[in-house]
């Protein structure tokens, strides 16, 4: 994942939680369930580092709103489908962004198992997705 010239500095949310309607199983997209994301954006942060100015920088709850709306306003059956929607609509909305890593996990699948989750996890470069 690394380039020599590849922005390191990164914002981050973590385990953020959201029902959404996502799934291929009628079940799914008649009930709901829970839906988690782990979410970096690789921005530049040298200029809000340096000046401590919110509009030097994106706002966290700018991204925040961004990814509870789409989780919670929009279906797939897929959540790799989720993750890439999630990951377009960050590259169009905050140009400053240069990559984007997001993992969507999905802790209530309709599958027996005691414990665990199932997850997808995505990194795209803004020049490749």
């Amino acid at each position: 994942m690394s380039k020599p010239d590849r922005i390191e500095d990164k914002i981050i949310l973590s385990d953020l939680a959201f029902y959404g309607y996502h799934g291929v199983m009628q079940e799914e997209n008649a009930l709901g369930q829970r839906f988690r994301i782990d979410l970096e954006c690789g921005v530049d942060l040298t200029k809000p580092g340096g000046t401590d100015e919110v509009e030097d920088t994106i706002s966290y709850d700018q991204i925040f709103n961004l990814v509870n709306t789409h989780v919670t306003e929009t279906r797939f059956k897929l959540i790799e489908a989720l993750g890439q929607h999630i990951i377009d609509q960050l590259f169009q909305t905050f140009p400053t962004i240069e990559w984007v890593r997001i993992r969507v996990r999905k802790p209530e699948a309709p599958i027996p198992v005691v414990v665990g989750e199932f997850a997808v996890e995505m990194v795209r470069d803004r020049e490749t997705s």
